[in-house]
């Protein structure tokens, strides 16, 4: 959880969009490591429904679906805090379930854990015949999102199967939109959980950029980059949570031992989109 709290500062200020300054630059080339992969991933919270001990509520596959002699088992990774207690809400109140299920049910709660652990575990466990799988549950507001910009685009689409990213691109044939942090002046990249967080970048770009666009990705494209592409723009990547796990994060205690980001205060004012160099 400290990796959450650590990302908070940063993060809120990146969500806003409007608090950096677009900039285009060079950027050093460097593998990412696994651990760096997962210290990108940890920015996002994911949410688990688990029992009163910790652990997480999961069902038993049966064969076929997992491949494994062992079954294995499979839990929900909610990307919405309020969806998955929806989810608690509606088993205490379903009707007709059996007593054990509705002992069960009283002391589900919904715990918070970085995506990266999440990463780290099946990295750990992914030759392990008997282990824990793990489902998500995107947004519905999101797929919906996505599926339109993809549909704009002239892509013949009607489901999406994974969690959706979202970036904003100069033009089709461009880079990626870094911004720049006004305290430190870091480039950052930002890959957004949120349609209506890319649009908001994407509104302030378009005036002297009238080609830039939002691109639709998918976090399994995502991990799969930083782990294969030696791409120099991969260092500046941060994965920036919706609006609703920016307010979730802010609520953590505060976490005394690594240093924080310092604080940037708001400054509309210096939020100009900068000309892409040439390369």
């Amino acid at each position: 959880m400290k990796s959450l709290v650590r990302w908070g500062a940063t993060l809120g200020l990146v969500g806003s969009t409007l608090l950096g300054t677009v900039v285009a630059g060079n950027f050093p080339v460097l593998a990412l490591s696994e651990q760096q992969i997962k210290e990108k991933l940890d920015s996002v919270p994911v949410y688990l429904i688990t029992n009163d001990k910790g652990l997480p509520l999961s069902r038993t596959l049966p064969e076929a679906q997992s491949g494994k002699k062992d079954g294995g088992s499979v839990t929900g990774v909610y990307l919405s805090r309020q969806e998955a207690q929806t989810f608690i809400n509606e088993l205490r109140s379903a009707k007709g379930k059996d007593p054990k299920l509705e002992e069960i049910a009283k002391n589900l709660q919904v715990t918070a854990v970085p995506l990266g652990v999440i990463y780290q575990q099946l990295q750990q466990t992914k030759n392990q015949a008997n282990r824990l799988l793990f489902a998500f549950k995107p947004v519905d507001q999101e797929i919906k999102g996505a599926l339109e910009l993809l549909q704009q685009s002239g892509q013949k689409v009607d489901q999406f199967k994974s969690v959706p990213v979202f970036a904003v691109r100069f033009a089709p044939d461009q880079g990626y939109v870094p911004i720049q942090m006004t305290a430190d002046k870091q480039q950052l990249i930002p890959l957004f959980l949120s349609k209506q967080d890319a649009q908001g970048l994407l509104t302030q770009v378009k005036p002297k950029y009238p080609k830039a666009d939002i691109q639709v990705i998918d976090v399994d494209g995502v991990i799969k980059t930083l782990q294969d592409k030696n791409d120099s723009w991969l260092n500046q990547v941060v994965l920036v949570p919706s609006a609703e796990s920016r307010e979730y994060i802010k609520t953590l205690p505060a976490d005394n031992n690594p240093a924080k980001p310092p604080a940037v205060a708001p400054n509309r004012n210096n939020a100009q989109p900068a000309k892409p160099r040439q390369r």
